[in-house]
């Protein structure tokens, strides 16, 4: 039995599938049972409750062979990350009880930084917060994941894609979330490790190719277009952060220009992405038409 948390997103999604496609048993911890009844007519076993109840974590770990731990996303933090905090602590203490054989944590890339890249704070929090862990952990540092390009089979019929990539011909570390999935799944499933292992996960890639990708699949030339600076904050909130609360977003996009999302920080491990682009705009595609 292997605990899932997330299992409605897409990296937990893509998680539980490969485990089940492997013949393993799932958990996932949900907060509602209907968003997660497909899940459960799968065989999944469901644990009412959330991120924000350690005692509940605690159950839903109890017996487990692994488990995939992650953050809530949150694109307006609060100032202080007092949310991810909060869950990072109910985690250690419900890991620390429960002693699971091993845990994988989605993280970011730049992870390794404290300060200064905007949204990733709280992986870098939640790195920190699990290295007193006496448990072997891998933490699964991923590039910004190709799903987050998926508004772009709407806007960019005019032939343009909008991007907070500058420039657009810089390469940056990228990845599907079904990739990520297949290594969790790796990871939980595979050898036994002790201690911590970090895993960077994802190919570098242009905006240029992302944009290119996506024309191939819509039949038109589409070019990416760099967002000017003035811009972001407008930007961000017409894709649903709130008014005002934009800056962690724009300092996180203002760092992977910077170069800090590139492979290769020391004494990390790599697993290369093996889906494109194109295989994320395509799959959408097909599933909006199914």
């Amino acid at each position: 039995m292997f605990l899932v948390m997330g299992i409605t997103g897409n990296v937990g999604g893509a998680t539980a599938r490969h485990l089940l496609a492997q013949g393993k048993k799932v958990r996932a911890l949900v907060r509602d049972r209907e968003k997660a009844v497909n899940w459960a007519n799968q065989g999944v076993e469901l644990v009412d409750g959330d991120w924000n109840d350690s005692a509940a974590i605690e159950r839903a770990l109890k017996g487990v062979e692994g488990a995939f731990v992650m953050l809530p996303p949150a694109w307006a933090p609060s100032p202080d990350y007092k949310e991810a905090k909060g869950v990072i602590a109910n985690y250690v203490e419900a890991l620390t009880k429960a002693a699971p054989p091993r845990v994988v944590a989605l993280s970011s890339m730049g992870a390794n930084r404290t300060t200064g890249h905007g949204v990733i704070t709280a992986l870098s929090l939640l790195e920190q917060g699990f290295r007193d862990l006496i448990l072997p952990v891998a933490f699964v540092r991923a590039g910004g994941f190709f799903e987050n390009f998926l508004f772009g089979l709407q806007v960019a019929q005019g032939g343009t894609l909008p991007v907070f990539y500058n420039p657009t011909n810089r390469k940056s570390t990228m990845v599907a979330t079904n990739d990520i999935g297949v290594e969790v799944a790796t990871l939980l499933t595979g050898s036994a490790w002790s201690g911590q292992r970090i895993v960077e996960i994802g190919s570098m890639v242009t905006a240029d190719e992302v944009a290119e990708q996506l024309g191939e699949v819509l039949n038109r030339e589409v070019k990416a277009f760099a967002i000017p600076r003035a811009g972001w904050a407008e930007a961000l909130e017409q894709f649903g952060i709130p008014k005002g609360h934009s800056g962690p977003a724009e300092e996180m996009y203002e760092a992977v220009n910077a170069g800090w999302m590139d492979l290769g920080v020391k004494g990390t491990e790599h697993v290369a992405g093996t889906r494109s682009a194109r295989d994320v705009f395509e799959a959408a595609r097909n599933a909006a038409r199914a």
